[in-house]
């Protein structure tokens, strides 16, 4: 397998050089994001020539906020949370610390990351960056245990990031609700993956005062697209839609996790958007579904280790099925 794949998913231009050409559109099933997306309106009015006002982006994090739980004045827009947790590698300048196993670009943002228990801060003051829940195996921290880690790099002089990229559909693990002044934590959202809409590359920064002053220096005036503000505005405000979609979500769960038992296959982890599965035939596995069209995601270090984003529909079951018959 290449690091074209093993990097992260939605290489579907990596997959149409290695796979070739077939009859059957091709099912992206690499990546966390809900295959049912918010419908976008076709009358949401978006002023392609104007450049986007504060008060427009103000309301949108106003929306963003009230999603969250959390003080307006908290939240920054981020062109995507991936970029953000960039940003803050340059702003917060510290060592990184991560937990194993994690998404790619938390060991990547900050300098000198290394693996380490949070709790234990030997000394030295880190960025300790942790997923909850986990990508890619869905470990779901409790908050009390993620409030020691916090009091352990107050004293420090360290920060913990927890990243929330996957708790739209399950609100009750969200810590958010605890940043404020004085607080050394930082919580990061993303909108793509629950609404379905990663290509708005839309995301949000919870933090104290100075952190988001930080963020919008470094951002600038106009950190996210007039096309951003207004999809997330309005998805955002959609509160039945948001319902719909967390009680959805864990019945096609449940469905995948049958289709997939049946073919003797054990979830070792996952969320309602993604399931982890560890087998010694996953680099195998990944060479059949690609050559019916269906794109999952490999892992260098674990090679047993497939995940597979959760399928839209009867029809997706239907050629992941298919594809198990292709062997």
């Amino acid at each position: 397998m290449t690091d074209a794949f093993d990097w992260h998913g939605g290489r579907l231009d990596e997959a149409h050089e290695r796979f070739g050409n077939g009859d059957l559109p091709w099912l992206d099933l690499s990546t966390g994001i809900n295959p049912r997306a918010w419908p976008v309106p076709e009358n949401i009015g978006i002023d392609w020539q104007a450049l986007p006002t504060p008060s427009a982006l103000a309301t949108l994090e106003q929306a963003a906020a009230r999603h969250f739980g959390v003080d307006p004045a908290l939240c920054c827009a981020l062109p995507g949370s991936e970029i953000g947790l960039r940003v803050l590698g340059r702003l917060l300048d510290l060592p990184g610390r991560h937990m194993a196993p994690c998404y790619r670009t938390h060991t990547a943002a900050f300098r000198n990351s290394h693996t380490g228990d949070p709790a234990r801060c030997e000394g030295r003051s880190d960025a300790v960056v942790i997923a909850n829940p986990n990508n890619p195996d869905g470990r779901i921290l409790k908050h009390a245990e993620l409030q020691r880690w916090l009091s352990a790099q107050q004293a420090a002089g360290g920060w913990l990031i927890v990243d929330e990229a996957f708790a739209d559909a399950v609100p009750e693990t969200s810590i958010a609700g605890l940043v404020g002044a004085g607080r050394n934590m930082i919580v990061l959202r993303s909108f793509g993956k629950f609404f379905g809409l990663a290509g708005v590359r839309l995301g949000f920064a919870i933090a104290p005062p100075p952190i988001v002053g930080g963020l919008r220096e470094m951002l600038g005036d106009w950190p996210v697209s007039a096309a951003a503000i207004a999809i997330g505005t309005r998805a955002y405000a959609d509160t039945v839609w948001i319902a719909k979609a967390r009680t959805e979500l864990p019945v096609r769960e449940r469905a995948f996790d049958d289709l997939l038992h049946r073919h003797g296959l054990v979830v070792k982890g996952g969320t309602c958007l993604f399931r982890l599965i560890e087998n010694e035939r996953a680099g195998a596995l990944f060479e059949r579904f690609g050559r019916n069209r269906i794109l999952t995601r490999p892992f260098a270090d674990y090679p047993h280790w497939l995940r597979l984003g959760v399928p839209a529909d009867r029809n997706d079951l239907a050629r992941i099925e298919a594809a198990f018959a292709d062997g």
